[in-house]
């Protein structure tokens, strides 16, 4: 059975990451992946039987063996897996809880971890992975130091295992946008600072950022950036001393 896997599901990315791949990809099954069961079970009312709700919560490590689990008795070739979820906190280092770094920690990076080497046994040639990474990974972002140095985490690791998967033909894109018209902010913004960043202009829309990068997967790229505005960016952070960008970032933001 040819699935595809797409975690937070439940809204932003992941929920149109689910609608591209149901109306592009040939898929039997999308298994969704995301704490709010009600959000999930909307996407199932809305989509139909293609649709396999998971309510699970990635930071739970029962959460991740039921799935393991589930792996086991089923044996599907999971076609494309989409880790998106995550979220970031605006705010200087002293501005977050010591709760709301370990989750960053844990959901970013180490439960995207978990998440495709529990899927890797089930991948063949010509099948993908996708990682939400961000363009926050390109410099140190002062005032948005924890969520950034999260991505960069995300952005290195798979590129990494992008070549370690050659071998495989199986390609990992990283996909890294700029801000992207979410709900994103509204947890970003929830903080004892939520002035710190202010400015998120250019703003692109998940349609976009989720057809490119469901583009660039298929061509096997290990990268996905939509926008000149990112790609120069990204060009930038790679010429210029990152004490510059980042006095530039703290102008900007």
């Amino acid at each position: 059975m040819k699935i595809a896997i797409v975690t937070g599901a439940s809204s932003g990315m992941g929920r149109e990451f689910v609608r591209q791949i149901a109306a592009k990809e040939d898929i039997r099954e999308i298994w969704v992946i995301a704490r709010r069961k009600e959000r999930l079970e909307q996407l199932r009312t809305e989509m139909g039987s293609i649709i396999r709700v998971l309510p699970l919560n990635l930071l739970e490590k029962e959460s991740m063996d039921k799935l393991k689990e589930l792996l086991e008795e089923e044996v599907p070739d999971i076609h494309i897996l989409v880790n998106a979820s995550g979220f970031g906190k605006y705010g200087n280092y002293n501005d977050l809880s010591e709760e709301e770094i370990d989750q960053m920690i844990d959901l970013n990076c180490k439960a995207l971890i978990h998440m495709t080497y529990a899927c890797l046994p089930y991948m063949s040639k010509g099948d993908r992975i996708i990682m939400m990474g961000s363009s926050s990974a390109f410099q140190p972002l002062p005032a948005f130091i924890m969520y950034a140095s999260t991505k960069v985490f995300v952005v290195h690791f798979s590129r990494a295992l992008h070549v370690e998967l050659k071998s495989r033909g199986i390609p990992v894109t990283t996909v890294c946008p700029g801000y992207v018209r979410t709900e994103f902010f509204q947890v970003a913004q929830d903080t004892k600072n939520p002035e710190t960043c202010q400015n998120f202009n250019p703003m692109y829309e998940p349609e976009d950022v989720v057809a490119k990068a469901l583009k660039d997967s298929k061509k096997g790229r290990d990268m996905s950036v939509l926008g000149l505005h990112v790609k120069f960016l990204r060009l930038l952070s790679k010429i210029l001393p990152h004490s510059l960008v980042m006095r530039m970032w703290l102008k900007m933001k």
